[in-house]
């Protein structure tokens, strides 16, 4: 019964391995297929992530300095960008920077503090003379109920308004550097979430899968009114979904620890790796074929359809007006 067992497992093992090698191969021709980086040059450009130490913004900006971008990595944590970065470095060699490369740039953003915001804001536009590409990747997910520095729901706060204002404070650099990109990482999540304005703050109730959808939702939402606005500037704006990946943010989900095993080994044979989540927000960054497209939602470097939910234009400007009240810029 013993031998038996093991062998099934072993089986098993087998069988999701190479579904893991099949898939892999199969995705990566098909970011190929797409132009997701391939052949495209980012020489001159300069590029922010947000949340770039890890995950699928780590993934993001190692791939745009191998296309020799200037890569800023706003992260929270300034000790472990800068060890990110050191490792980016190590992975592609000496030609990533230098004569002909791309350089990779850390600086401290908090999306948790306007304060951090600003301050972050302010340095871009004294140092940078231009910014062609700006990534809003950095998340949380499903927390426990915490607020910002400044009060707002952590997941509302961090994934919605933090953004907001960084975008908001940086869109004259970005329209005097025209043509240029906005890139909104969301999550199709988003179908699961409600604009409840009577309660964004979540002082009424609070369910942490809830708050994390509405704020995907409130991502594309902004997108969407911020292509509207900046129709015939040059800057153009679109939103993702990156799939199911393995990254940390999932740090927050509890799993039960003899069910941990079985998630690692489905999550390793299923889930995306961080690069292949990344390929949707790279391609948005620097392909051709989405050169003046704005406004959209891509999964896997295509066009998506969006519930209609997501294209409701009267909750997009109210948000966006009650966003601008809620970050100061507004009275």
């Amino acid at each position: 019964m013993a031998a038996a067992a093991v062998a099934l497992a072993l089986g098993g093992g087998l069988v999701l391995a190479a579904w893991r090698w099949l898939r892999g191969e199969a995705r990566a021709a098909a970011a190929a297929g797409a132009g997701a980086g391939a052949g495209a040059s980012m020489r001159g450009k300069t590029v922010i992530i947000t949340g770039a130490n890890s995950g699928l913004g780590r993934a993001a900006a190692a791939e745009l300095l191998r296309m020799r971008a200037r890569v800023i990595m706003g992260c929270r944590d300034r000790a472990r960008a800068e060890r990110a970065a050191r490792e980016i470095r190590a992975e592609l060699g000496e030609r990533a920077e230098g004569e002909g490369g791309g350089e990779l740039v850390v600086r401290e953003l908090d999306l948790a503090s306007l304060r951090s915001v600003r301050a972050f804001c302010h340095r871009v536009l004294q140092e940078e003379p231009r910014l062609d590409v700006l990534i809003n990747n950095a998340g949380i997910f499903q927390c426990p109920y915490m607020k910002t520095e400044d009060g707002f729901e952590m997941q509302f706060g961090v994934n919605h308004l933090g953004h907001f204002l960084l975008t908001n404070l940086l869109l004259g650099l970005l329209k005097n550097s025209a043509p240029s990109r906005i890139v909104v990482v969301s999550s199709k999540l988003y179908k699961y979430g409600e604009i409840n304005f009577e309660d964004l703050n979540s002082e009424i109730s609070y369910n942490k899968s809830f708050c994390y959808s509405r704020s995907k939702l409130a991502n594309i939402l902004f997108a969407r009114e911020l292509a509207r606005r900046l129709e015939g500037t040059g800057v153009t704006v679109n939103s993702l979904h990156p799939g199911i990946v393995r990254t940390n943010l999932g740090r927050y989900v509890n799993i039960p620890l003899l069910a941990k095993p079985l998630f690692n080994l489905v999550s390793w044979a299923f889930f995306k790796t961080p690069l292949e989540g990344a390929q949707t927000s790279i391609y948005l960054a620097s392909s051709p074929d989405v050169e003046g497209v704005s406004g959209k939602y891509f999964g896997d470097c295509k066009e998506e359809e969006l519930v209609p939910k997501a294209m409701d234009d009267l909750v997009a400007r109210k948000l966006w007006d009650i966003s601008e009240v809620m970050v100061g810029l507004l009275k």
